[in-house]
């Protein structure tokens, strides 16, 4: 049968669509008015970060031509690799900010974590390829699934970015369901975070939502024992986070939390970044106050604009136009990804596309959120737009798989 192969250039115009809107905003933020008061190395990100898009751009074609076989063969020593490095960058890595998440490797500073997040969608992956159709019998496997993903974002919680942890643990629920997982499980595998993200807001909303999750569950398959599980685990959680916000979390932590719940109570401090990014995006109006214009961005009141707050320059200095084109390119991206998953055949594949999905619309949700104080500020990049050079090449590593696969999609057989 004639071997038809089809890459998606559609997927690229989106990517140059999103970088190219980030080195504009980076542009903005570290090349302003009032640059020369920056420090020369953040004066000096808008060229590391073409030097790094250059890269992933030679990175990305390289990708093209490995056999897909290799992905899948490599996944293990790939993850392992990246794991040993984790762990290394815990006690030897550089730090910043109270954390050491990069490593020196040949002159390159690396945050490991990123390709850690990649090296982990792979594995798992592979490990699932043929332990499809999990049942409620078939927990073994689940979790080993859960401690594939676990071991690493503990070792990212131990470098203290606890935001990069979090959006690998997205992957639990999402291919565990994925494979088979029943619904009831499934939703009780994710009930921890829905329970723990009102928890924060409120307790009384914490025990509320546990209490409609243990009805939704026993709606599902009618089994006691799991419900009454789940309102077990339910209670702990809501204590738990009562608890840890108290006792446990870091004071910087405890702020953060504290802030995206009242900014008001500590505008001149936790509450400042979240009533600063709140203002860059309402003041920019439906066209923005125009490029290098926004006051917000230009007088530097938010800090790490070119990162974490990257929505905000975009949102004050091209307004609700320039947010929403931003906001399209993503969702386009993320749905082209998708068809593109349900078009493979081979498990493998699938399970990386959806992987990969869940990766950038967790780090969508996460940066957007915090900059629209929709979620507690976690420091996590927007994906193709945030400064970094270590996030944008593990990123279109993960873009450039997806395309060969997809490319690929015939001639790889389903059989090893």
């Amino acid at each position: 049968m004639h071997d038809k192969r089809e890459f998606s250039w559609y997927v690229i115009f989106l990517w140059i669509g999103l970088f190219s809107v980030g080195l504009v905003a980076i542009y903005s933020a570290t090349q302003g008015p009032v640059s020369q008061f920056l420090p020369a190395h953040i004066q000096g990100n808008f060229t590391r970060q073409v030097i790094w898009i250059a890269i992933s751009i030679v990175v990305l074609i390289s990708f093209q031509f490995v056999s897909p076989r290799a992905f899948q063969g490599l996944s293990y020593l790939f993850y392992a690799v990246c794991l040993i490095l984790a762990v290394v960058t815990v006690f030897v890595g550089i730090e910043v900010g109270g954390g050491r998440r990069w490593l020196n490797i040949f002159g390159f500073r690396l945050q490991i974590s990123e390709f850690l997040k990649l090296a982990t969608v792979l594995a798992v992956a592979n490990y699932l390829t043929h332990r499809r159709n999990l049942s409620a019998n078939n927990l073994k496997t689940a979790l080993v699934t859960v401690l594939i993903i676990l071991v690493p974002a503990v070792v990212i919680i131990m470098q203290n970015d606890t935001g990069t942890a979090l959006v690998l643990l997205v992957l639990i629920p999402v291919v565990l369901f994925w494979s088979g997982l029943p619904y009831d499980l499934s939703l009780f595998i994710v009930s921890p975070a829905i329970i723990g993200y009102f928890s924060i807001i409120d307790i009384k909303l914490g025990l509320i939502a546990a209490l409609f999750i243990a009805v939704a569950i026993f709606l599902l398959q009618k089994q006691v024992w799991l419900t009454t599980t789940s309102i077990v685990v339910g209670l702990v959680v809501v204590l738990g986070f009562e608890v840890g916000l108290q006792h446990i979390l870091q004071p910087h932590q405890r702020a953060r939390i504290e802030a995206f719940v009242n900014p008001s109570l500590d505008p001149q401090g936790a509450g400042w970044n979240v009533l600063q990014a709140k203002t860059a995006i309402g003041s920019g109006g439906l066209q923005g106050k125009g490029f290098m214009e926004g006051t917000q961005t230009q007088l530097r009141f938010l800090p790490e604009q070119w990162t974490d707050f990257i929505f905000c320059v975009i949102g004050e200095e091209f307004g609700f136009i320039g947010s929403s084109i931003v906001l399209l390119l993503f969702a386009l991206l993320l749905l082209r990804l998708l068809k593109m998953a349900a078009h493979h055949k081979h498990p493998f594949a699938q399970l990386v596309f959806i992987g990969v999905i869940f990766i950038y619309f967790a780090h969508f949700v996460v940066n957007v959120g915090s900059a629209t104080a929709l979620l507690p500020i976690m420091g996590v990049p927007l994906p193709f737009v945030s400064y970094g050079g270590s996030a944008f090449l593990a990123n279109t590593m993960m873009l450039a798989i997806c395309l060969n696969l997809y490319y690929n999609k015939r001639s790889f057989s389903i059989y090893r």
